[in-house]
């Protein structure tokens, strides 16, 4: 499906390639000679979102752009099956292999990769030539990459990178508080304005 979105339409580049039932959304720009697979959904949900030309966005992968965040993608990037990329930059030549995720104000060098299940954290910028290894976690600027099993030194890192803030506009509660009811209906209120999206018959 290609959907407007806020009065934003796709714009699609020449010989590209989109499954069926993947979802275009919004202010999205697809670079020539680009494939998107099955299930696959591409959604800026009110930020922009760049995608290079020759990139693979593989089976189920999700890829967003949001108000706060918007999304870049370079040339000949492949993003694998089930994966999910939001508010990040990665640049040309990145392999983002299986079930990947890289989160707000990210940033992946050219010829990077990701391997299957790794995680690049928000703001964590990854230079070029970089290798996450399978299930691992990035995080940090300048990086520090470490096994999912060592989580008190990824949340000493994680913790000073400030998720509620950066992502939502709000402070860290206090122990014993949730951010959720400060945030909530925000989001959603966010979110229902695809109620008024309108499916188009051709871009």
């Amino acid at each position: 499906m290609i959907i407007e979105h806020q009065g934003k339409r796709p714009r699609i580049g020449r010989d590209v390639y989109i499954a069926p039932n993947a979802t275009i959304c919004g202010d999205v720009d697809i670079g020539d000679g680009t494939a998107v697979l099955f299930g696959a959904v591409l959604t800026a949900d009110g930020g922009t979102l760049r995608l290079g030309t020759h990139c693979v966005v593989m089976e189920n992968a999700v890829v967003r752009a949001t108000a706060r965040h918007s999304l870049t993608v370079g040339n000949n990037v492949l993003i694998g099956p089930q994966a999910y990329a939001v508010g990040c930059t990665v640049d040309d030549d990145v392999f983002l292999a299986a079930g990947t995720r890289v989160f707000n104000g990210a940033r992946i060098g050219a010829r990077s990769t990701v391997r299957i299940n790794g995680i690049v954290h928000l703001r964590t910028v990854l230079p070029p030539d970089s290798v996450v290894p399978i299930g691992w976690v990035a995080v940090g600027d300048p990086p520090t990459i470490r096994s999912s099993h060592e989580h008190d030194a990824i949340w000493a890192v994680q913790q000073t990178l400030d998720f509620p803030g950066y992502v939502f506009g709000v402070s860290r509660p206090p122990p014993g508080h949730s951010m959720m009811p400060d945030v909530m209906p925000r989001y959603t209120r966010a979110l229902r304005r695809h109620a008024r999206d309108v499916e188009m018959t051709n871009t």
